[in-house]
C-alpha cells in the first residue's frame, strides 16, 4: 500500500477500529445468509483487528485476513479464534502476493476508502485476480466520511456508488446495493453495501 500504515499504529491513530464487526456486514449476512461466503476461501484485505473476519469465520467459511501492518496482524492474532481462520502479513495491491491466490468470496470494508483514489483502478483489479469466476466481491463502501480535513488529504476519502460501481465494472458484474440500516455511529447515512460477481 502507498500509506505507511503501520505508522498509524505505532502512534495509536487508528479511527477505524471500533472494536466490533461491521454492523453492515451482519446486516449483509443476516439478509443472505451463511451460504453467502460459498465455504471460503474467503479475503478480507485490509483487516485490522480482524473483527470482520472473525465474524466470517463464525459462519463456517474458511478466511484469510490481511493487512500491510504487522501490528495490525498482532493486534488480530491476539484476539481468542473462532474456527481457525488466519492472518496474512501482504499488500493486496503487490502482484507478487495475488500470484496463485484463489478465493471464492472477498469483504471489502474501509480498505477502498482508505487507499488513495488513484490507486483504486488497482484495487479492483487485485480483485478480479484473486477471485475464481463467479467469486463474490461483497462490501460496504463509505461514501462520504467525516471530511478529515480539507476533505483532499484523507484518508479515508469520499466516493460515489457510480464510481464504485464504474471502477469494479470492468471485470465484475453488479448484483445489488443498498444503503444500509445497520452502522457504526457517526456513520448513519454515509455508507453503501454493493455486492458484485466476477465475471469470466
Amino acid at each position: 500500500m502507498p500509506r505507511d500504515w503501520e505508522d498509524w499504529y505505532r502512534r495509536g491513530e487508528t479511527p477505524w477500529e471500533k472494536g466490533q464487526a461491521a454492523p453492515p456486514l451482519v446486516e449483509l449476512m443476516e439478509r443472505n445468509g451463511a451460504d453467502l461466503w460459498q465455504g471460503g476461501p474467503v479475503l478480507v484485505p485490509g483487516c485490522g483487528f480482524g473483527h470482520d473476519v472473525r465474524a466470517i469465520a463464525a459462519t463456517g467459511a474458511s478466511v484469510i485476513g490481511l493487512d500491510s501492518a504487522p501490528s495490525a496482524i498482532q493486534g488480530a492474532q491476539a484476539f481468542p479464534s473462532e474456527t481457525g481462520e488466519v492472518y496474512e502479513l501482504g499488500d493486496f495491491l503487490d502482484p507478487e502476493w495475488q500470484q496463485g491466490r484463489r478465493f471464492r468470496a472477498l469483504w471489502e470494508h474501509t480498505c477502498f476508502c482508505a487507499i488513495d483514489p488513484p490507486f483504486r483502478d488497482a484495487y479492483a483489479a487485485a480483485a478480479a485476480a484473486v477471485l475464481v469466476p463467479g467469486g463474490l466481491l461483497a462490501g460496504v463502501f463509505y461514501l462520504n466520511p467525516p471530511d478529515p480535513g480539507d476533505g483532499t488529504d484523507g484518508p479515508p476519502f469520499p466516493s460515489s456508488i457510480d464510481e464504485i460501481t464504474q471502477r469494479f465494472s470492468t471485470h465484475f458484474e453488479f448484483l445489488e446495493g443498498w444503503v444500509p440500516r445497520s452502522a457504526y455511529p457517526g456513520r448513519e447515512g454515509r455508507e453503501w453495501i454493493g455486492c458484485f460477481r466476477r465475471m469470466g
